[in-house]
């Protein structure tokens, strides 16, 4: 059966879209739950107390990741409130794009700043921690512009191809600590971050380009995350989902 009973998970972006669903399901099947997230402290206490409300356990942390200093504070204040980490998941980031022909040098650097040097801030903090606990899972939510290619979002496709190389030579890297790694790819999906994209290219024909035909749901991205944190999946390490 899928539990994380007795396990500490921290869920980096955990306050919005598929971090805030993921942080839910995983407190829902037994996690201590560590919520970082960047500004928007009401939607963080929100997601805590949702979770404290059904019996689970939580707390928010407020911090950048892609500054080392404040995600080495992270990690400590996350230990200290539920001890070693037995988990991270990478859900902070953002989607923006632009034509390469308008593309600034600042605009590149900030977007893989966000996307990529957090994940690497962020896997590089918790490692101690889950070498402590005995092993562990890291799950960093990339996406499937980073296995395809996407006009006019080549930054933020290039940044998330980063984190699914960085994925697989941390597999390589950390199995000797039994501490796993692992991406899910989402496609399209309706959060708060993609809703004008997808408006914008057009809902129906992104849906007709599903095979199943609809758009994804945070739901359906943080239940593969889960798995992923899972015992079940111990023997997975340098997949993408």
């Amino acid at each position: 059966m899928l539990h994380l009973k007795n396990k500490h998970i921290l869920v980096c972006g955990g306050s919005r879209g598929i971090g805030a669903a993921t942080s839910k399901i995983a407190a829902a099947v037994g996690a201590k739950v560590s919520i970082n997230y960047l500004s928007n402290k009401q939607a963080a206490q929100n997601i805590t107390t949702e979770i404290k409300n059904k019996g689970g356990e939580a707390e928010a942390f407020q911090a950048d990741i892609s500054n080392e200093s404040q995600a080495n504070d992270l990690v400590k204040q996350a230990i200290n409130r539920f001890g070693e980490i037995n988990g991270i998941v990478i859900a902070a980031g953002i989607f923006e794009g632009e034509l390469l022909q308008d593309m600034s040098g600042d605009f590149w650097d900030h977007l893989l700043k966000i996307n990529l040097k957090s994940t690497f801030l962020a896997v590089k903090a918790a490692q101690p921690s889950m070498i402590k606990a005995g092993g562990g899972s890291i799950v960093i939510y990339a996406s499937t512009a980073g296995q395809r290619g996407s006009d006019t979002f080549s930054a933020y496709a290039t940044s998330k191809a980063g984190q699914i190389i960085f994925m697989k030579s941390m597999a390589k890297e950390l199995a000797k600590y039994k501490i796993r790694s692992n991406c899910v790819a989402p496609g399209w999906t309706e959060t708060d971050m993609a809703t004008d994209k997808i408006n914008q290219y057009g809902r129906e024909d992104i849906i007709k380009s599903i095979p199943l035909g609809r758009i994804g749901l945070p739901e359906d991205s943080a239940n593969a995350a889960v798995y992923l944190l899972s015992d079940l999946a111990q023997f997975i390490t340098g997949s993408t989902i």
